[in-house]
């Protein structure tokens, strides 16, 4: 990579995720939500994913948002701490709400994707959160860029106008900024055709060092279609990732291309996996391996999002991924990975 990621020394925790962390709700029986007989509760959110994924998975990871001080809020906060992850930049907002979304089993469609699923359903109870009032004046950058790499998604930006303000500020060049990661995480209802969804999301990707974005998400996007028209979109980012779904993953930095397939996968649940990719991705960087071996550890904890009914998924022992992630090209090919992988055994 061109831009390198600063040293422990320089910062208080290695990775600074800010965003919208929600309550999830999924149903406890397979069908539409208007069935549904009851809900499991967890955690919701890209940018909270991401930070639990990393803390479980070792890394010294923090939160940075608002919340309400409503029971959710109460309720969002001890969960992250129990997966490992900082909440002392959080704020909460006594005039706000948190966050609330239920969602199926079934994976978002898109245009290039169609829904899988029969019931493939997500409601959002989000409008005027606490989270949505983030702005420049009341989160510090000091605070965001308080890690060795800051990530955020294109999901904040499109929350409010005071959140986009945030994002292009904690995006701008400056002395001291950090390494910036930044999943596209296109959700076309957040983004109304007045609101330039598209134009803005291309020049935030710009901005950042390390750019994640699904080549369906493109598609809807830009209208670009594979891997290496997204990289002539966005020539800036020094590394660009793009994600092809079950044909695996393209890399470009540095002029160099690197493609890694993806493990085949007895999906349970097609959630979360793109904040889980992110996750160990952005962990093998920090470890700094080379980049076909970032892939695959995306890949691996992408799995362990997929084989699971929820949006954490229990991520493999360091040791099981690396071994995995170090398989000569035939074996890393003949990998299938379902329900209970992460348990066994290299």
């Amino acid at each position: 990579m061109s831009t390198p990621i600063p040293t422990a020394g320089l910062s208080d925790v290695d990775v600074v995720c800010l965003g919208e962390a929600m309550v999830a709700f999924r149903p406890t029986a397979p069908g539409p939500l208007a069935d549904a007989p009851s809900f499991e509760r967890g955690i919701g959110g890209a940018e909270a994913n991401v930070a639990c994924a990393l803390a479980r998975y070792g890394h010294r990871t923090r939160w940075a948002g608002r919340v309400g001080t409503d029971g959710f809020g109460t309720y969002l906060l001890e969960a992250l701490a129990a997966h490992g992850v900082d909440t002392s930049a959080v704020r909460r907002d006594p005039a706000r709400t948190t966050g609330l979304y239920f969602r199926t089993a079934g994976e978002r469609a898109t245009a290039a994707a169609p829904a899988r699923e029969p019931y493939a359903e997500v409601a959002y109870y989000r409008s005027g959160s606490a989270a949505s009032a983030m702005s420049p004046e009341n989160v510090a950058r000091e605070v965001a860029w308080s890690g060795r790499v800051l990530h955020l998604t294109g999901i904040t930006a499109a929350l409010s106008a005071g959140c986009l303000a945030l994002t292009r500020a904690l995006t701008a060049r400056a002395p001291g900024r950090p390494l910036v990661s930044f999943d596209v995480n296109f959700r076309a209802p957040l983004w109304p055709a007045a609101a330039g969804g598209p134009r803005t999301l291309a020049a935030l990707a710009r901005g950042c060092d390390v750019v994640f974005v699904g080549e369906d998400e493109a598609q809807d996007l830009w209208g670009v279609t594979g891997a290496d028209a997204v990289r002539a979109l966005l020539p800036e980012p020094p590394l660009l990732v793009v994600k092809r779904g079950a044909a695996g993953a393209t890399a470009y930095t540095d002029g160099t291309v690197v493609a890694v397939p993806a493990p085949a996968v007895d999906v349970v649940a097609p959630v979360g996996a793109g904040d889980a990719f992110a996750a160990g991705f952005l962990s093998a960087t920090l470890r700094g391996l080379p980049l076909a071996a970032r892939l695959r550890h995306g890949h691996l904890m992408a799995a362990s999002a997929l084989t699971a009914a929820g949006d954490l998924g229990e991520p493999p022992a360091r040791a099981r991924a690396d071994a995995l992630a170090g398989l000569d090209p035939g074996a890393w090919g003949r990998l299938r990975l379902g329900p209970g992988w992460e348990e066994h055994t290299a």
